[in-house]
């Protein structure tokens, strides 16, 4: 494998920027191989992956994340690998735009697939250290977590807190220098596989729920800290809970200042709601399910290819969205707009699961062994998580009304109540 330097022009010049982008590619991976259209214009052979969560054992998920956290540091090696963050933090500087040209050229070759952890430690938990860390925090995490060398998973919903987060009620005491923490999290994506979580604790139960919770960082091999997958059931289990028994943790590893967990969570979860959708291949697109339309014959039918009409305009609504959401400048915040995207997208994974099975009928129950059919069954079967996680479809059209649109706010029991006084 092979590393380049990305030039100073490449900033002004997108077109040679892309060429570039396109060489570092070519000499470290494969060309991906769409089949060869057909007259039913679909590809003939090859694996159709629409899967929204990934079915595999133990031993395949770990080797799927290694190659993926080795790919990633090539990436960043070579300066792809955190192109708008400052050269400070091995970033290049540059534009989303820059991003998008990597995004998309990377479609044209073998990539290693992604996984919820990786893209949760780049995406997620290192922009939000460097909006709250310490100078010691940022030198210590955002570069092995920007570079793939470790990873971190989210230790947010809880269960009785999933979409009321603010609810949490794992404990973080004080002694001295240390904090112990005891209770349970839920729906942790990968941390199997993560040398850290980022946890939401309660820390004050005699102030209302927002304001008592404040954020660490855990590392998950420490005494007291117990991870055991969940089995989905699209098959495969990367969600996991994670048991946290009097774990005691360095005031070193708080995240924010006490008391402030609630911020901190909602710049992780902005960082989330903006990116989800952004990457068209999870869940199969608009132009897979025209595929199989054709393969089944049944463009002419008018309810399909109405159908097929309504698809679209999700599919352009969500891509516009995606833009939008790159539009915020290197280094910032997303604001609540973010919700929209994530709104749109599980909307858009909803319509595809109706769509095609409407296409299959019978078809995604059992497997025929007919190309590109019963391999939807695993878009169906994983398009209702994405309505949770991440904030439910409710959260989002709570956020999308109050925090954006301005209308008042959901009548609450709790407001200004101390926790320790909520009823449970």
């Amino acid at each position: 494998m092979t590393t380049t330097e990305i030039p100073a022009s490449s900033s002004t010049d997108l077109d040679g920027f892309r060429r570039q982008v396109r060489a570092f590619l070519a000499s470290n991976l494969g060309q991906k191989d769409h089949g060869r259209p057909t007259n039913a214009g679909r590809p003939d052979h090859g694996d159709l992956d629409v899967s929204i969560f990934h079915d595999l054992t133990f031993e395949q998920e770990q080797a799927l994340v290694a190659r993926r956290c080795e790919w990633q540091a090539l990436k960043f090696a070579a300066g792809y690998g955190a192109l708008s963050w400052p050269v400070e933090f091995g970033g290049a500087g540059l534009s989303s735009a820059h991003e998008k040209i990597v995004e998309d050229e990377e479609g044209n070759f073998e990539v290693p697939d992604r996984h919820e952890v990786c893209g949760v430690t780049t995406g997620l938990v290192a922009p939000t250290i460097r909006a709250f860390g310490t100078d010691e925090q940022k030198e210590r995490f955002i570069r092995p977590f920007l570079d793939g060398s470790q990873l971190c998973s989210q230790l947010f919903s809880e269960p009785g807190a999933g979409s009321d987060l603010a609810g949490v009620a794992t404990k973080a005491v004080r002694d001295g220098e240390e904090w112990v923490l005891s209770g349970q999290k839920i729906w942790s994506s990968g941390a199997q596989y993560a040398q850290w979580g980022l946890a939401l604790c309660r820390t004050d139960s005699s102030v209302p729920k927002h304001a008592g919770q404040t954020m660490f960082l855990v590392p998950l091999d420490h005494p007291g800290v117990e991870v055991r997958p969940i089995r989905q059931m699209s098959g495969g289990a990367s969600f996991n809970e994670v048991f946290l028994t009097e774990a005691r943790i360095p005031d070193s590893l708080r995240i924010g200042p006490i008391g402030e967990g609630w911020k901190v969570a909602l710049t992780t979860l902005s960082f989330e709601r903006s990116s989800s959708g952004s990457h068209s291949t999870v869940g199969g697109n608009w132009e897979l399910v025209l595929q199989l339309a054709r393969q089944m014959g049944k463009t002419d039918d008018p309810v399909i290819r109405q159908q097929l009409a309504h698809l679209y305009s999700f599919e352009q609504v969500r891509h516009y969205q995606a833009l939008r959401n790159k539009a915020v400048p290197a280094g910032g915040v997303p604001g609540p707009g973010g919700s929209l995207g994530k709104l749109t997208w599980t909307i858009f994974l909803a319509e595809v699961s109706a769509v095609v099975s409407n296409l299959l009928g019978a078809s995604m129950t059992a497997d025929t062994g007919e190309w590109g059919t019963f391999a939807w069954n695993k878009h169906l079967l994983g398009a209702p998580g994405y309505r949770i996680a991440g904030g439910s479809d409710e959260i989002q059209r709570n956020i999308i009304g109050e925090r954006v649109l301005g209308l008042p706010g959901e009548p609450r029991v709790d407001r200004n109540v101390p926790f320790s006084q909520v009823p449970k």
